[in-house]
């Protein structure tokens, strides 16, 4: 690489993380980086050849690998068989084609949905493979934990330094706000959305599917930017690193839904479809590995990050729904 020049291949570049990686990197580039951001519609990373083609094209030095096939709930319920093999191909095809083109750091984005159902709380980077993923979602589970068993074996037989993040649940401007394959605060911010078009009143009721009793940790897109950022200039080990907020800063999904109704001045009513399933009731990560190294680390206050989203989505309407 001419004078010393890293050059960083984003695939999913052009999604939620991405799309808060290239904001973040925008105030902060420093002059040894060239950073790519590619889509969907730069290569097919499914196919080798294609996956080939996009690494001859710009001859990465780091990958961040943030590409996959993602969706909520209700979506991963009815296509667990889908969500495995296209993870599968995609993470085989870059992790490969990454060694084969003597890419230096690979850091692959992994989730904390991947963690045993069975399990104690709050899980930690050494309880991943031990036991079955929620049956909701096996299919991206099984196919996310594989990334880790290929890092370690890229180290173990190649020497390679491929790592992988496991972040909570992401959420931000240039999210995934379609219906049938959102995760569950963009699905909401878009159902609510919806139901003021024409007219906020008191007898609006905002229908949220399950009991709203489930907890989960979310992180604003912008914090996991600086993160995975952080990761690729300074984390330099094979071993996965939780990215989440603190235990503390676990929420209901029914405080998620005031907080939208709050964030959008909502005047009806809020009513939880207990017939809907809840999926995991929790998956408290623990973020004790981070603050060893970053013990200062700031995350944006999550009233405030989904205020920043709502405002994101409103202003930015038609190409969030697109």
């Amino acid at each position: 690489m001419s004078g010393g020049q890293k050059i960083i291949l984003v695939t999913g570049g052009t999604g939620l993380v991405g799309n808060a990686i290239r904001d973040v990197v925008d105030e902060d580039l420093r002059p040894d980086e060239k950073w790519i951001f590619i889509g969907s519609k730069d290569a097919d990373l499914c196919n080798k050849q294609s996956t080939e083609a996009l690494f001859e094209k710009y001859k990465p030095t780091h990958v961040i690998h943030l590409a996959a096939m993602v969706g909520g709930l209700f979506h991963n319920m009815s296509h667990n068989l889908d969500f495995l093999r296209k993870n599968l191909h995609m993470n085989d095809n870059v992790l490969q084609t990454a060694h084969e083109n003597n890419v230096s750091k690979v850091v692959s984005c992994l989730s904390t949905c991947i963690f045993p159902d069975k399990t104690t709380y709050p899980i930690d980077e050494t309880m991943i493979h031990n036991g079955p993923p929620h049956p909701s979602n096996y299919g991206y589970s099984y196919a996310k934990r594989l990334i880790d068993v290929a890092n370690r074996g890229y180290a173990q037989q190649h020497g390679r330094l491929y790592t992988s993040v496991i972040p909570c649940n992401v959420f931000g401007p240039h999210d995934n706000f379609h219906p049938s394959a959102s995760h569950v605060v963009p699905g909401l911010m878009r159902k609510l959305h919806d139901i003021i078009a024409d007219g906020n009143t008191e007898d609006k009721v905002f229908t949220v599917l399950g009991s709203g009793k489930p907890l989960r940790q979310f992180i604003y897109s912008r914090d996991l930017a600086k993160l995975f950022i952080w990761v690729l200039r300074e984390y330099d080990s094979v071993e996965p690193i939780i990215l989440s907020v603190d235990e503390s800063q676990e929420v209901t999904i029914s405080e998620v839904a005031e907080a939208l109704v709050k964030a959008f001045d909502f005047k009806g009513k809020i009513v939880y479809d207990t017939s809907a399933a809840d999926g995991q009731y929790k998956k408290t990560a623990s973020n004790a590995k981070l603050r060893t190294y970053l013990p200062d680390f700031k995350f944006t206050p999550f009233d405030q990050a989904i205020k920043k989203t709502v405002e994101w989505y409103q202003d930015n309407y038609d190409q969030a729904r697109n």
